[in-house]
């Protein structure tokens, strides 16, 4: 774990008096909305802006810069840096650069990134356990003005040395979460991490789950995604939020899904289907509010207080709907 980082229970609670909610800033937003998408969702009082780093969009530590710098007091997740993909000590340069320009708004997360994608790129580790491990602790040294120096030449990651200068090392070290989702990876995020960034669909079933294979022996944040869609006509917030859920069914998702009653007769649906979107029009509405935050303000603020009580430190709300800023209001509704 990463001692000099702010305390989870240093962060100031939302509105809804058990944890912070959050917004994802979504990854195909047209580049001119981008900023003030960020600056309405701080005027409506969202705890936090998450982005993200998915292969062919935008890169996350750019964006992460941006929206902190055209903000005054969102708290800003990257959600997540794939550890295959950058050397850990330029990373710790970008990381401190943001912590020491932004103290106390930046959250850094780090994971395997998806075995598809690395792997198109070259980049997937012939350990990524191994990798991410020591990708934690010689980030979270760096940034504490530490010399790392790995020993093994041939290990997951070769340091010689290296330190930041002084003059660049930040006063306080943002939490350095996993964004992780198999076991023996979230007991890895348990070892080593401030908190654990989960993916969506995160439901209170898989919540509890997750934290039994974290088992963390001190404080550990809890991130979850959720597709989301609030709107005062509970059947237009769910139509809304279909479209979120079309990914679900595919076999990387089947751990969010193990836990819930339903697990099986959703995989029986998705095989039946022929496409994803048929998948999505075809789940029963009592499985969308299971899988989604969405229905009517007060619909979503329950399901909130679910997700907090198994757990959940910080809720990130993932618009849905072909107009994300409007999107964004209504989803404002649950603070």
């Amino acid at each position: 774990m990463n001692p000099t980082a702010d305390h989870p229970d240093q962060l100031t609670a939302s509105t809804t008096g058990r944890g912070r909610v959050g917004v994802l800033l979504p990854r195909d937003l047209a580049a001119a909305q981008v900023l003030p998408f960020a600056r309405r969702a701080d005027e409506l009082g969202f705890d936090e802006l998450w982005v993200v780093e998915d292969l062919g969009f935008r890169g996350g530590i750019a964006q992460a810069t941006a929206v902190l710098a055209a903000t005054s007091r969102l708290r800003v997740g990257i959600g997540v840096l794939p550890a295959g993909a950058r050397n850990v000590a330029f990373t710790a340069m970008e990381v401190a650069t943001l912590a020491q320009l932004f103290p106390g708004r930046l959250d850094v997360g780090l994971g395997h990134g998806m075995p598809a994608w690395m792997r198109s790129v070259g980049q997937w580790p012939a350990s990524p356990l191994a990798l991410l491990e020591a990708q934690f602790g010689a980030l979270a040294s760096l940034l504490r003005g530490e010399v790392a120096d790995t020993a093994a030449p041939a290990g997951p990651v070769r340091l010689d040395a290296v330190r930041l200068d002084p003059s660049a090392a930040p006063e306080h070290v943002p939490p350095l979460l996993a964004g992780v989702r198999g076991p023996r990876s979230l007991a890895l995020a348990g070892r080593v991490a401030d908190g654990t960034v989960l993916a969506e669909p995160v439901t209170p079933e898989y919540v509890r789950a997750a934290l039994g294979q974290v088992a963390a022996t001190g404080p550990h944040r809890v991130v979850a995604y959720n597709a989301a869609a609030v709107h005062p006509d509970e059947a237009l917030a769910l139509d809304a939020a279909r479209p979120g859920l079309e990914w679900i069914g595919e076999p990387d998702w089947a751990p969010h899904l193990a836990p819930l009653p339903f697990a099986a007769d959703l995989a029986a649906l998705r095989r039946d289907c022929g496409s994803r979107e048929e998948f999505a029009r075809r789940l029963p509405d009592e499985w969308v509010h299971r899988l989604a935050v969405t229905g009517t303000p007060q619909q979503a603020r329950t399901r909130l207080g679910e997700l907090f009580a198994a757990g959940v430190t910080s809720a990130v709300l993932i618009p849905t709907g072909g107009d994300p800023l409007r999107s964004l209001e209504h989803l404002a509704a649950v603070l």
